[in-house]
């Protein structure tokens, strides 16, 4: 996941101590800018979502004699079921065995292969595949081939894609809000402890960190439920299957989301705490030793939880996972801390009365912090999912990414001025004040001593001398009264009011950039998807555009048996042809036969003979549709002529296809 953004930083917008952060935002965007082009520019291979890149036969082959296997080479490792590849024939049966897949892997080629029954039909077969990528993403496609001649065929090719359907959507969502109940844990805890201590106490806080927790609790739960029809069958009833539950705590994904769960229980434990002993602790020294063993602790918790999808998805695959990993721990820790702090910020401005310019200046130096990691580890994960600029113009992936890198820039325009209402909070007179009378009393403090006043104040009836629930039912809309008064006097601060609407404005624009991140993890990175295409192209294009023509002199040795077939192929590559054939007299003039037939064989690979039989258009000139030339290379071409009953001749010529 890819997050990168710049928050709230600095002190005033007139003074030196502001310019520093706003020249050192503009260097790191330069070298981001730098680095980020040089990477692109000298990038290597890599891949993440599975992709086939080639199988025998060929898509839209046809081949003389039916092969004994289906063989698929796909770019990365996958995981396949017993009946994850099927090979149908024209009438729909099943033309494979039902063996599970063999594996023929050799050195990096990913390659399996599925046994047919002996003597085939000829016809169009279909071949349906459905694997398991090493991201954790199912990947599904079919194709088609012909033994002898292309046929009809009562199988349709899948149009949906694996992972879809009713399924696929609530596993998405499921995702979504995983991401996000995890930025609210850890980056709402992060800010209590970091930056705002008696926000420990605050019942909004507390609400937040929670829900985060909850959220990503469910949410783990409902993914380790849906995993098997995810990956499987697309059908919502065998979430509850646990023969296929079972099996999916034998991946690495069903692994990993075990794990969250464990983890999860070790952070309710350390929410009990921080809002807890915690927030009632009172010595000073033993909070602070308090501080720094939660500090550590949750930093571990959290990092074992960024680190279940780090083990799981892109970042456990393709190139240098053993950095790639690391690096993905530190890029969720950096999102969180900023993303999950400034939502905690915006709660606090919002909800609680009592936060100050201290907490927010404390704040802004974290989010800077996170925007120096974020922007080194997204540009990592950008050069290891895109590489070229081809690649990130011209793929789904690559498109999305642009769409970030555009929410990116309206958030640095937004922290602009998140920026400058910080500057007026910490220097400005109201806002001193306050922050000032906070650090000298507690909420908890403010109300008890509210209360006390309002208990002593005399009443002029005399009826609290004499109703002690009375006494402190007036108490406490004394303390009401009061807390609501300080909450209007921090309202009525303009700093705060405007720190509070850019902040909210971050946050609009953030969750959109989260939820492009979050697509931008299910999208086949940019990579993959030039890879397949090019060895679709090697395996399909024609190195030549036809027509091509070729002219053939005839004899039969009867009577007018003499002549010469003129020929001509369009397009001349691999796939459906148009044949076009003229035969002329000795005279030059068009010579009406009784037969023509036509059959290309290509004898360094074994193919053919094809046959082709012409139908006569007119007068000396015959034609063929959906002429099926399965690959490229040098075939040759025999025309057989009869002129007669008894005269006939066979003439051949080597024709370069492809």
């Amino acid at each position: 996941m890819t997050a990168t953004t710049a928050p709230h930083f600095g002190p005033t917008p007139s003074t030196p101590a502001t310019r520093r952060p706003l020249a050192a935002a503009a260097l790191l965007a330069a070298l981001v800018g730098m680095v980020f082009g040089l990477l692109l520019g000298g990038a290597g291979p890599a891949s993440a979502h599975a992709a086939l890149t080639g199988s025998d036969p060929q898509d839209g082959a046809v081949v003389a004699t039916a092969p004994k296997e289906v063989t698929l080479t796909f770019s990365e490792q996958v995981a396949l079921g017993d009946d994850s590849i099927r090979i149908l024939d024209p009438a729909g049966k099943r033309a494979d065995t039902g063996a599970a897949p063999r594996d023929l892997q050799s050195g990096s080629t990913v390659k399996y292969g599925v046994s047919l029954h002996a003597g085939l039909p000829d016809g169009t077969y279909t071949v349906a595949w459905q694997a398991v990528s090493a991201d954790s993403h199912p990947v599904s496609g079919a194709f088609t081939f012909s033994v002898g001649a292309p046929s009809k065929t009562t199988v349709a090719l899948p149009t949906d894609q694996a992972g879809g359907g009713l399924v696929g959507t609530l596993y998405g969502i499921a995702r979504y809000a995983a991401y996000a109940g995890f930025i609210l844990l850890a980056g709402g805890s992060a800010f209590v402890l970091a930056c705002w201590q008696r926000g420990a106490g605050a019942r909004p806080l507390q609400r937040l960190v929670v829900r985060g927790w909850m959220t990503l609790t469910v949410a783990t739960l409902a993914m380790l439920l849906l995993r098997n029809p995810y990956t499987g069958s697309g059908k919502l009833a065998d979430a509850f299957d646990l023969d296929g539950l079972k099996a999916v705590l034998d991946t690495k994904p069903g692994a990993a989301l075990v794990s969250r769960l464990l983890l999860l229980g070790a952070s309710a434990l350390f929410i009990a705490v921080l809002f807890g002993a915690y927030a009632k602790r009172e010595d000073e020294r033993e909070k602070k030793d308090l501080t720094f063993g939660l500090a550590i602790g949750g930093t571990v918790i959290a990092a074992g939880i960024a680190g279940t999808w780090a083990l799981a998805e892109h970042a456990s695959t393709g190139i240098q996972p053993g950095i790639a990993m690391p690096v993905d721990v530190l890029h969720l820790l950096a999102v969180a801390a900023w993303l999950g702090g400034l939502t905690a910020l915006l709660v606090a401005l919002y909800r609680t009365p009592d936060i100050g310019a201290t907490a927010v200046r404390r704040f802004s130096g974290i989010a800077f912090g996170s925007v120096i990691v974020l922007a080194a580890t997204g540009i990592y994960q950008s050069w290891r999912q895109v590489g070229t600029w081809s690649a990130l113009t011209g793929t789904g992936y690559g498109q999305l990414l642009l769409v970030k890198v555009g929410l990116i820039a309206v958030l640095l325009g937004i922290a602009w001025f998140s920026r400058r209402w910080t500057a007026r909070l910490i220097t400005g007179g109201s806002g001193a004040a306050a922050e000032s009378r906070d650090e000298e009393t507690s909420p908890a403090e403010t109300s008890s001593a509210e209360a006390s006043a309002g208990a002593e104040d005399p009443d002029p009836t005399g009826a609290t001398a004499e109703d002690p629930v009375r006494a402190a039912q007036l108490a406490r809309q004394q303390a009401a009264v009061a807390t609501a008064e300080k909450k209007r006097v921090r309202d009525s601060d303009p700093e705060r009011s405007g720190l509070r609407r850019s902040v909210l404005a971050e946050v609009g624009v953030a969750v959109a950039l989260l939820a492009v991140t979050t697509v931008l993890t299910s999208t086949e990175p940019a990579r993959t998807e030039e890879e397949a295409a090019r060895a679709s192209t090697a395996t399909s294009a024609p190195a030549t555009a036809g027509p091509v023509e070729m002219k053939l002199p005839f004899d039969t040795g009867g009577e007018n048996g003499r002549g010469t077939v003129r020929m001509e192929i369009t397009p001349a590559r691999t796939g459906a042809n148009e044949l076009h054939l003229w035969v002329d007299g000795s005279d030059g003039k068009p010579m009406d036969v009784p037969e023509v037939k036509v059959a290309f064989t290509l004898e360094s690979k074994d193919i053919g003979p094809l046959p082709v039989v012409p139908a006569r258009l007119t007068e000396g000139h015959w034609t063929a549709d959906g002429v099926q030339i399965p690959m490229a290379g040098n075939w040759k071409v025999a025309v057989t002529v009869r002129t007669s009953d008894i005269d006939q001749t066979t003439i051949d010529k080597n024709m370069k296809i492809g």
